[in-house]
């Protein structure tokens, strides 16, 4: 499902990312190319992409910056969001930002009592013996992030795994403190924290 998902978003962008992007418009782009895969007022339906809704803006910035310079290498950043962004001006990607921040967020949902109970341990306390530092410390208590650490809360399981399998491999690399954090968790580490946080 997933798969058909991502592919139908490919061709229904192909068809109008020409005419939309170079509007420069924010309020055109949410609405056609960004709703494509983020779906409506930010609240994507596949985990390929994530939920943009109450996003820090300040993160969704410096996030399009990347993309459009090339910073974020990984591979759904080259597929997707490469060809998106580099056509955005600085006052657009602006306007992305504080568009998809001022959304409601999607509600968090609890995941399994055994995956929650381990992935609370190390969002509040970390892993000392795998020099884990506690989520919370970056991203809040509650996982709405702060400035350029982005809000957790809400956001889809498979998207937040998938980020911190990036971040160990290498393969996402804009973000140095986090290529730390993940270099020593397990994917059942990955999965659980993931779990926890996006439940908030």
């Amino acid at each position: 499902m997933n798969k058909f998902l991502a592919g139908a978003a490919v061709v229904v962008l192909a068809a109008i990312a020409g005419s939309a992007i170079a509007q420069q418009d924010p309020a055109s782009l949410t609405q056609g190319v960004c709703s494509a895969c983020h779906g409506p007022e930010g609240h994507s339906i596949s985990p390929v992409f994530p939920n943009l809704a109450g996003q820090q803006p300040a993160y969704i910035t410096l996030q399009l910056y990347a993309f459009r310079d090339h910073q974020r290498g990984d591979p759904n950043a080259q597929a997707y969001m490469w060809g998106m962004a580099s056509q955005l001006s600085d006052d657009t990607i602006k306007g992305l930002a504080a568009y998809y921040a001022a959304q409601k967020p999607a509600p968090g949902q609890p995941g399994s009592p055994v995956l929650m109970a381990e992935g609370e341990k190390i969002y509040t306390k970390g892993i000392p013996t795998q020099g884990v530092p506690a989520c919370a410390t970056c991203h809040g208590a509650q996982a709405l992030g702060d400035k350029a650490f982005p809000r957790l809360a809400g956001q889809h399981v498979d998207y937040l795994a998938a980020q911190l399998e990036g971040f160990k491999s290498g393969t996402r690399s804009n973000a140095p403190i986090m290529l730390a954090v993940a270099r020593t968790l397990t994917p059942e580490q990955m999965k659980a924290v993931a779990t926890y946080a996006a439940s908030r």
